[in-house]
């Protein structure tokens, strides 16, 4: 318990002296001016040091984009010529707030089909930008959310000529009704003419009968 303000405020109001406070609490009267002392020059030596180490653990804590514990922080601090204790750093990195964050493990989203049958490459790995081509290049790819219920997965239609998204739509789960109902919006909003070429990788949502049958149906 921290008893000099206690001492610092019955002294303001005239109540009695600093002797007698010190007394009546059990500490001596050096203590109490060295504690003062310590709060008009900024704290202690140690109290000024601690924070200057926390802006520097602040710093590379967000450069790791909040993925460093205390070890790797550690070890790039000592590598600036900064060495400090472990145990030391992680006391800083608790009172600031901070922790490391370990990596998303990668989810796989689309695993091709052996026995599907791959269609061409119909635009030669072309993805160049051309605004008078609007509506003639798509391209698809699913990616996923982590949320606190779990994952969720985004299916997007990318037209390549403008580079904006033109349909998505998201699910709990990776079957072909999720890429399938994306393309769907896209076609919805756009109405294109017949002939958009779409591009895709080689998922097995992809190259379905399913998503297959949706694409011959647009033409």
């Amino acid at each position: 318990m921290n008893v000099y303000p206690f001492i610092e405020a019955e002294n303001a109001r005239g109540h009695g002296t600093v002797t007698r406070a010190c007394q009546l609490l059990g500490i001596s009267r050096t203590a109490y001016y060295n504690h003062r002392t310590r709060t008009a020059t900024g704290g202690s030596t140690r109290q000024r040091t601690d924070t200057a180490l926390t802006e520097k653990i602040i710093a590379a804590h967000d450069r790791s984009r909040g993925t460093y514990g205390a070890p790797r922080i550690r070890a790039e601090l000592a590598a600036q010529g900064h060495r400090h204790s472990r145990k030391r750093i992680a006391r800083l990195m608790q009172q600031a707030g901070r922790a490391g964050r370990a990596p998303r493990r990668w989810r796989t989203t689309t695993v091709p089909d052996p026995a599907a049958t791959t269609p061409p490459d119909l635009i030669s790995r072309d993805f160049t930008t051309n605004a008078s081509d609007i509506n003639t290049r798509w391209c698809g790819d699913i990616t996923y959310i982590p949320t606190g219920e779990g994952w969720l997965y985004l299916a997007t239609v990318l037209d390549l000529a403008s580079r904006r998204v033109v349909g998505w739509a998201t699910a709990d789960h990776l079957h072909t009704d999720l890429p399938d109902q994306a393309l769907r919006n896209a076609l919805h909003q756009r109405r294109p003419q017949p002939g958009v070429i779409f591009h895709s990788d080689r998922g097995c949502q992809y190259t379905s009968q399913q998503y297959a049958h949706t694409a011959h149906q647009a033409g």
